[in-house]
């Protein structure tokens, strides 16, 4: 059976405001998606992410985004390429830095919410996001949705293009995400969320939220460290992973 790499959003707390557990979900994970302080984290918070990455042996990867802490990077921005690379260049550095300090390096990206989003469709914003990972270091895969913009802009730039689906996130029959606006969007269930993935994982479909059922052939699994009961949604994910005989391993 194929491995499969299981990833989460973590390091999103900010100051004195706490989101997630990623001390838990961090023994459960094999790659994490660390905020680069744009839509949540900061330097603190960073370091100590990478930190405990580290001590667990988990995969670290940038999650970038569009500059906007009070929405969450939940909402698109029509900046300029030119803007947005730098931005982008930017946090990837910074995150550098910071695993650098805590004894690890930054081997991936993973863009955030309304930019991953929207790379999924918008040319000139994907072909940016390219462009930054490039000046920076080409050897970075990117983590995207299958048969994305991103994914075709960043493969024809000589980038590995990560497919990856989500493990509590509903689906559109077009293989888009199901807009968190809508009622049925996250998905809670731990034991509904593990079969999921499972699915995914053995059989390369999934269910979307009107019943149909479309290929996703995905080599990461993303559980969102922001989702209600995360830690238990992605300790169900891995078990029932593995009781299927799957290997969770980073896709590095």
């Amino acid at each position: 059976m194929e491995p499969m790499d299981l990833n989460s959003d973590v390091g999103e707390s900010f100051g004195s405001w706490t989101m997630g557990d990623d001390e838990s979900i961090m023994r459960v994970v094999s790659s994490a998606n660390v905020a680069c302080g744009f839509h949540a984290g900061d330097p603190v918070v960073a370091r100590a992410t990478c930190a405990a990455a580290a001590q667990e042996g988990v995969t670290v990867g940038a999650h970038v985004s569009y500059r906007d802490l009070a929405g969450f990077g939940r909402r698109f921005m029509d900046v300029s390429p030119a803007e947005l690379t730098n931005d982008v260049i930017y946090q990837i550095g910074a995150l550098q830095a910071m695993a650098a300090a805590a004894g690890t390096t930054v081997r991936y990206v993973k863009p955030h919410g309304a930019l991953y989003n929207t790379i999924a469709k918008h040319e000139q914003q994907a072909r940016a996001v390219v462009e930054a990972i490039r000046t920076v270091d080409e050897s970075l895969p990117i983590l995207v949705l299958p048969g994305s913009v991103i994914q075709r802009e960043a493969e024809a730039a000589g980038l590995r293009a990560v497919v990856e689906a989500f493990a509590d996130r509903a689906y559109n029959a077009d293989g888009s995400l199901v807009s968190r606006r809508l009622e049925g969007s996250v998905i809670h269930d731990p034991e509904a969320v593990a079969a999921r993935v499972v699915q995914m994982a053995t059989d390369s479909t999934v269910e979307t939220l009107d019943g149909q059922t479309i290929g996703v052939d995905a080599e990461s699994v993303c559980v969102h460290g922001d989702t209600p009961g995360a830690v238990a949604i992605a300790t169900a994910v891995r078990a029932a992973l593995e009781d299927a005989g799957v290997p969770v391993t980073s896709f590095l």
